[in-house]
């Protein structure tokens, strides 16, 4: 994660709306969060500035067992059957869990849950996610020492999810948060926090040898070592990122134009309203909403 001596872009504050493109009406991000009581929980906001709260509701009650969850990785959801379907990837202690569930349309009582036990060991694991693309998944996590950024792809045969690590990148030492923002059939990208302040994005093939050859870019070389939490969700052909400082609970919206480096436009819209002192937090994600193109 070395960077040579580059010249820091500028962050653009102030007055500013993040659009869709060929739309006028502001993007939105839907964070999720699991709650000390085991809740799945939505906050939207619209990526206006000074940022608005669209909601703040409870989608699900008891889905974990109270302050369990260490990680979560996205949940996907949408209509079907006349309720809503919600599945994802979670980690219990040190256990890794598939599960699903369902609520009438727009959260409520649960029903049809399944937690399907993976694997322990994840008690080694600081973050997690997975990037579908098409019929192909496959999962991200990186160790708590930052050593080894590990590649898992997931298949499914005969009814039965089967996980292989076969690959993994190493030198990410001193990475605080990372959010996927962009998605191919050949590569994802994942924006990452550093403690020393800068601002990376890391391209990673989806299939490669075992050793991974990832493509490392500063985008900004200061302040953002106070995020260690990082949310995102699609805006045309760049980003929305909610950065969250664990610390204060403060959430900091940012419109992040398509990654080029110190290139990079990023645009601060303000505090999001609230604070974000939840244990976990991570992205829903609709199953109908377009693929991450951050970069």
């Amino acid at each position: 994660m070395a960077a040579a001596t580059l010249t820091t872009g500028l962050l653009t504050a102030g007055t500013a709306t993040a659009e869709q493109s060929g739309t006028t009406a502001p993007c939105r991000i839907s964070v999720g969060s699991v709650t000390a009581g085991g809740d799945h929980r939505m906050q939207t906001f619209s990526a206006t500035a000074p940022v608005t709260k669209v909601t703040d509701k409870i989608v699900a009650k008891d889905v974990y067992p109270d302050g369990q969850t260490r990680l979560s990785a996205a949940v996907r959801y949408g209509p079907g059957e006349g309720s809503e379907l919600h599945t994802g990837q979670v980690v219990l202690g040190s256990v890794l869990y598939d599960f699903s569930y369902r609520t009438p349309v727009g959260g409520g009582t649960v029903s049809q849950k399944r937690l399907t036990r993976v694997g322990p060991g994840w008690q080694n694991y600081r973050s997690l996610d997975r990037s579908t693309v098409g019929a192909k998944s496959v999962e991200w996590s990186l160790t708590n020492d930052g050593a080894e950024l590990e590649r898992r792809t997931v298949k499914t045969e005969n009814g039965r999810v089967y996980r292989h690590m076969d690959g993994w990148a190493s030198n990410f030492r001193g990475v605080k948060g990372m959010a996927l923002i962009s998605q191919t059939s050949t590569y994802d990208t994942f924006l990452m926090t550093h403690s020393t302040g800068r601002l990376y994005t890391a391209r990673l093939p989806r299939v490669s040898g075992h050793i991974i050859q990832p493509v490392v870019k500063p985008i900004r070389m200061s302040t953002w070592g106070v995020f260690e939490t990082l949310v995102a969700a699609p805006c045309g052909q760049g980003t929305i990122v909610l950065g969250i400082d664990r610390d204060t609970g403060n959430g900091c919206l940012y419109s992040v134009g398509h990654a080029n480096g110190l290139s990079t436009v990023i645009k601060g819209l303000g505090k999001a309203p609230g604070t974000f002192k939840d244990p976990v937090y991570f992205s829903w994600t609709k199953y109908s909403d377009p693929l991450l193109f951050g970069e």
